[in-house]
Parts: C-alpha cells; structure tokens; sequence
C-alpha cells in the first residue's frame, strides 16, 4: 500500500485547478501506460498525451503525464493511486 504523503505544500505554491506533471516509472512491456490511465480516469478524467520513454536496457519505462488536478489533496490520492500500481516502481 502507497505510504500517504505528509506535511505537503502544494497548496501553499499552487493556485487550483492547474496543471501538474507526474513522472512514473515502472516495468516495461506490461502496458504500463494503460494501466496508469485505467487508474487515473475515475479520479481525474481527461484525454491524456503521456510520453514514454524507455531506459537504456529497456527493462523499465518513465511515463510522464499532466494532469489538471484541483487541489493539494488531489495531487496526494493520484500519487496513491498510480504508486500502488504492482508494475510502479517510482513516482515523482
């Protein structure tokens, strides 16, 4: 399970709703960006243009997306939710 993120201060530096990038990086050849828009659709629906680009030995892939959140807590239930993806491996 995702460990919540604390102490936060999005909402001290953001002026909602705005875009924010996510970076997620997990394992390749296993649909990854599929499986991170199938998450994020329910809580942040949009049409996404995700780029992905693999590492140098191709086992892992970075899936950077924006995403128009709403607020600090937003930015916190997105990061739980992809985080807790089996094939993340990071997230930023």
């Amino acid at each position: 399970m995702a460990t919540p993120v604390k102490n936060t201060k999005f909402d001290e530096y953001l002026e909602y709703p705005c875009p924010f990038t996510f970076r997620v990086m997990g394992l390749a050849n296993v649909n990854l960006t599929d499986q991170i828009l199938t998450k994020l659709q329910p809580i942040a629906p949009g049409d996404y243009a995700p780029k992905v680009k693999p590492s140098s030995k191709g086992n892992y892939e970075s899936v950077s997306l924006v995403v128009t959140v709403t607020s600090g807590a937003h930015i916190e239930e997105i990061y739980n939710v992809i985080s807790a993806i089996d094939d993340v491996r990071h997230m930023l």
